[in-house]
Order: C-alpha cells, then structure tokens, then sequence
C-alpha cells in the first residue's frame, strides 16, 4: 500500500470518488454535493486558511486502486483555545475495512501534526466550523444524513478506537413527527410568558430584510461567553444568510422580541438533503431546474433545526417554551409541508439545550461522536467539560 499526496486535479477528482465506490450498496447514504467538499480545501472559500494549513492524502492498494482517503489540519485559532494541549484535527476518512490501511492514514495524520506542534488530534472533524461534516456516527445508521452532516459504515468506530481515540464529546440529533403531543410543560410555561405582552413570538417574514443583524445580534449575546466560541462578524452573518436565502421558508425562521428586541431565535431550515439525493453529487443547472420543481411541487417533508439561541438575561423566563409552543400552533395546523422533524445535534457537554430538546421529544435519532486521540498515551485523558451557563 502507498499514500499519495493529493495534489493533482486527478488526485482531487479520486477524493470525491472514493466514497461513491464504496457506499454504492448503502440505501440510507446520500452523496454530498461536490462543491461542498471541493469548497473546504479552497483556501478562497474556506475562511479556516486565514490561521491554519490542510493537507489531504489517498491511499492506494498494489494495484493502484484508491482504498483510503484522510486529511488533517490545524487552525491556529483553535488548537489551545479550551484544550489541555496543543490539539489538530483529522477529517473526510473513508477506508475499506482494513485496519493496517486506517492506521497508515491515522500514523500520516499524526506525524504532519506533530510535525506542526500538535500534541492531539481530533476526528472527524471539519477544517472550519461545527455546523459541518463533524463527528462519527455511531448510531442512526438506518436514517438518510442531513445535509453537510457525516454519515459513515459501522466499523469505523471500531478503527477510530483501536488506534486509541477516545470519546471527546458525543453528538445527539433529536427528532421526531411533526405531529403530536409536546411535554405539557412546554404549553403551561408558554402561557405564563405570553401573558406578558413585552414578549412576542413570530417567524421572519421573507420580505424582511433584518435576518443577519438579527441573527449577529442574539448569537453574540447568546453564545460567545464560551471558550470555543468567536464573535459572529457582519460579514460572516450575512454570509450565513446568503447561504440560507435560496432554501429558506419563512415559517422556519422564529424569533423571540422583548419590547421589540430579538433576544431569541429558533431557526430551522427545509432538509434539502431529500431534495440533493437525486443529484449525485452535481449541482449544475440541470440539477438546479430539479431543485426548483422539486421546491415547486414540495417534495421535501422534512425540517431541520439549526440554530436555537436565547441572550443571558432572558433566559430562565419560559422564552424557550415561548417558541416552541408558538412554532407548534403553525407546524401542526392544516396543509403544514413537513411532516418530520430533526434538530441539528446537540453535544452531550450542553446538558441545557438537552433539556429543551427533550421537551420537544426524547427520542434520539442519531449519535455521532467526537474523537480524540493524545499522542502521548501516558497523559490522562479529559472529556469535554460541561457547558453550565
């Protein structure tokens, strides 16, 4: 067996192909978009290049033929920001089952690494943020992937922790029916807020043009007390909606206003990965005809939740129940188009937004995990420390 380093657009095109050869036979696996890939190793797309370096490699058998592929990175704005030591990350592995082949892709990656410093490594992760390609999935193996989520075979847990990764943090997706019964909590605390008339609940109509400063405003208060996470830019906010725009509805997207100020959102998106399905990987203008009509006739039946936010001072207030039962009223009227729900996951060091979740239901869909493998096995090993604000 020999790695190679990718380099070549030939290389590039195997990298794409290699999971289309081996999840061929895998009903549930849906082929991510290729430009999705191509755009994490673009340093013009992919903000993570501004403070970091990737490096991708195939892995060939005697006969030439791509068995394996992996890339690793680091990004200098995070390999000590909330860890014990120096920490590079490892993602995009896809191997057929053969444990000399997954480690001469692991022992590659942690070599580069520390070549660079790195003391750790973590995978699979992404070469930028956690809202994708993160994590392994241990279970909901039976269930599609949404989009820019991992879906992998069953056994590359078994390799992942043979070479000694350990469980970081775990990643649960909740889900359920859009209809049916909610905790009756959830409506007795939606009550007691709404009869305060400072506080209102409605979705963002499409016409309004607010939703990135909306979106800037509560993901800064909300969330960027945490180590791990930075402030959201104007830029990176409106980024993040051009991105939304072409698949928003205007009835996913919830926002909580005390005397007229957004401090809570709840925003999800249609799952257009029941659409993307029938594209194989493409998204010229074929596939985009396709993706209107399919919008056009909705096809698509499933909501994802991506983003639930609440700022300090308001949480504690029944603001979260406020939402939900307010998104309940609409979601389980008449004529409603979804009719299944996920929410995007949830680390199990948030016990918090675990709490809200199961509110909405109990049931975990999908686990992924996040793994960590210390280079110097003779240090004790830390779990990611729980979230309690």
């Amino acid at each position: 067996m020999k790695l190679v380093k990718v380099i070549s657009s030939q290389h590039e095109k195997e990298f794409l192909l290699l999971p289309v050869k081996l999840y061929q036979s895998e009903p549930n696996w849906i082929r991510p978009l290729d430009k999705d890939i191509e755009a994490v190793f673009n340093s013009k797309k992919n903000n993570a290049f501004q403070n970091g370096e990737c490096i991708r490699w195939l892995l060939l058998n005697n006969h030439r033929e791509v068995i394996g592929r992996v890339a690793a990175f680091v990004n200098h704005k995070t390999t000590t920001k909330g860890n014990d030591q120096p920490t590079g990350g490892i993602g995009f592995f896809d191997c057929i089952y053969d444990q000399h082949a997954a480690f001469m892709l692991f022992d590659q990656c942690k070599q580069w690494l520390q070549e660079r410093g790195m003391e750790a490594m973590d995978g699979p992760i992404n070469f930028g943020g956690r809202d994708r390609w993160w994590g392994l999935l241990i279970e909901g193996f039976d269930r599609e992937p949404n989009y820019l989520c991992n879906y992998n075979f069953p056994y590359y847990e078994e390799l992942f922790r043979t070479y000694g990764f350990q469980a970081y943090f775990y990643q649960l997706t909740f889900g359920r029916p859009m209809q049916g019964m909610l905790d009756p909590k959830i409506k007795e605390k939606s009550s007691i807020i709404e009869k305060d008339r400072d506080y209102r609940f409605a979705y963002l109509p499409k016409s309004d043009t607010t939703l990135a400063e909306k979106i800037r405003y509560v993901y800064n208060k909300a969330w960027t007390n945490r180590e791990e996470m930075s402030e959201l830019s104007v830029e990176q906010a409106k980024h993040i909606v051009k991105q939304m725009k072409p698949v928003i509805d205007e009835k996913l997207v919830w926002f909580a206003y005390y005397k007229d100020e957004p401090i809570a959102f709840f925003i999800s998106l249609p799952e257009v990965n029941q659409i993307f399905k029938y594209f194989n990987g493409k998204l010229d203008w074929v596939e985009k005809v396709k993706f209107v009509w399919h919008s056009f006739r909705k096809t698509n039946r499933k909501a994802f939740g991506i983003l639930f936010g609440i700022i300090p001072e308001h949480q504690g207030k029944n603001v979260d129940a406020g939402l939900i039962e307010n998104f309940r009223r609409m979601a389980q009227a008449e004529n409603f188009q979804y009719t299944e729900y996920e929410m995007n996951w949830i680390g199990d060091f948030n016990p918090k937004m675990i709490r809200i979740a199961e509110q909405v239901t109990p049931n975990i869909v999908k686990k992924h995990v996040t793994l960590r493998k210390l280079f110097d096995a003779t240090k004790p090993f830390s779990r990611a420390p729980i979230l309690n604000n």
